[in-house]
């Protein structure tokens, strides 16, 4: 967003805010109609956000390694066991709409 304006904050870093005008010009692209409270209300909670993410830049994080999780991952693999399922007449028995033993949904594109 252009026309980010920087505010000092108490530990002397600099954090980003966000304008009421780019929050009303996101929620645009977003397609949504906001209310002028909502507007106001998200502009303040939006640099609310800022702010708290602001002050773990005060953290000394020199000697934390760099992570991408909190906890290990890993992929907990089982072996494939051939086990009942639904039946197809179950599973359909609910669908707004069926053709050839299959869900019909509308086309999503044209």
């Amino acid at each position: 967003m252009s026309g980010r304006k920087k505010a000092r904050e108490s530990g002397g870093g600099m954090m980003s805010t966000i304008s009421r005008k780019e929050v009303e010009y996101v929620a645009k692209l977003a397609r949504l109609n906001l209310t002028e409270e909502e507007a106001v209300k998200y502009t303040e909670q939006l640099n609310s956000i800022l702010e708290f993410a602001g002050k773990l830049n005060e953290l000394d994080t020199a000697d934390v390694p760099p992570t991408s999780h909190v906890l290990d991952v890993y992929n907990v693999m089982r072996d494939d066991e051939v086990r009942p399922s639904v039946e197809r007449e179950d599973a359909l028995r609910n669908a707004p709409d069926e053709e050839d033993g299959q869900f019909k949904v509308p086309a999503v594109m044209e």
